[in-house]
């Protein structure tokens, strides 16, 4: 790997590779049909943030892809291990990475291509996170859109799922950045009640209490679980329920949680102004303190370090 020093290298069906010699075949579902599933972490002062947590993740998404990766959970741990520990030397300065698992059904072989692998392709691969680009939301504050499109009912397809196929949530933001192209989208589910966005969870604040939408409806985030789980030994009343744009409209803070942001303040909801407008809330910022404590880096202060 020596002559490819300053190029990422990733893991590719058993064997660490450059980034760049990671070609998966055109016929790969996951090309074609969105067939597969992934995780994502991200890594605070360069360690990854609850590998294990997004590996099972991973493995009950798959399960219920019905997909047999062909490795075993702790050797996807080790080789997300390996994955970072050789790309580590590319950070710069205050920066960190998203670190992800990547597994597809594989090939739709017709049986004269030739392929030498026909399985499951199974990726770990890490990038830098986008810092400087969203580092206005911890300064403004994130605008929240909800579009008319509504996320897939779990009786179609369980969003609990991570899958490939994001064409949903996507096509949701595109309508909410049509609108304001610096907006997040937030969509609503079948019923008309807040569910997610494109890799986030809302939350919102009403007299002191802390509400979420319902599992059911949405991806369940490690960092909305971590989040959860932080608001119970701060002794903040929390309850899942069913929330709706009337909810986000009276509510006195709201935020976004993900992977990357961990914690986010929510400025706007369809242009309306929520709670007072000062940013963070007391809760949120609470929250986002003990969110910092939690994990031993202060990424409020990482993403704005990148506004200069």
């Amino acid at each position: 790997m020596a002559e490819r020093a300053n190029e990422r290298v990733a893991y590719f069906n058993g064997k660490i590779m450059p980034e760049s010699q990671v070609l998966v075949p055109f016929r790969d579902r996951s090309f074609k049909y969105g067939d597969a599933a992934f995780d994502m972490t991200r890594t605070f002062n360069r360690r990854p943030f609850k590998l294990k947590e997004h590996v099972e993740r991973l493995y009950r998404s798959l399960r219920y892809l019905r997909i047999d990766p062909g490795i075993h959970e702790a050797e996807m741990i080790r080789a997300s291990e390996e994955v970072l520990a050789r790309n580590i030397h590319l950070l710069s300065d205050n920066e960190d990475y998203w670190l992800g698992q990547r597994v597809t059904r594989g090939v739709d072989a017709v049986g004269d291509e030739g392929w030498d692998h026909r399985g499951p392709n199974v990726i770990v691969e890490c990038t830098p996170l986008p810092l400087k680009a969203r580092a206005r939301l911890y300064r403004d504050g994130i605008d929240v859109i909800v579009p008319s499109v509504r996320r897939v009912a779990p009786s179609s397809l369980a969003p609990r799922a991570k899958t490939h196929n994001y064409l949903n949530l996507i096509v949701g933001d595109l309508e909410a950045k049509a609108r304001d192209p610096q907006a997040w989208s937030v969509l609503l589910d079948v019923n008309g009640n807040l569910a997610e966005g494109t890799g986030s969870n809302i939350f919102l604040v009403k007299d002191g209490k802390l509400r979420t939408p319902r599992e059911q409806f949405v991806l369940p985030g490690i960092s909305r679980e971590t989040v959860i789980r932080l608001a119970q030994e701060e002794k903040i009343p929390f309850e899942e329920h069913d929330l709706d744009e009337y909810d986000a409209y009276n509510a006195d803070e709201a935020f976004l949680t993900s992977t990357s942001l961990c914690v986010c303040p929510v400025r706007t909801i369809n242009g309306a102004a929520i709670g007072t407008g000062k940013l963070p809330g007391p809760i949120t910022e609470r929250l986002t303190r003990a969110y910092v404590r939690f994990v031993g880096c202060d990424f409020v202060a990482q993403y704005l370090h990148h506004l200069s």
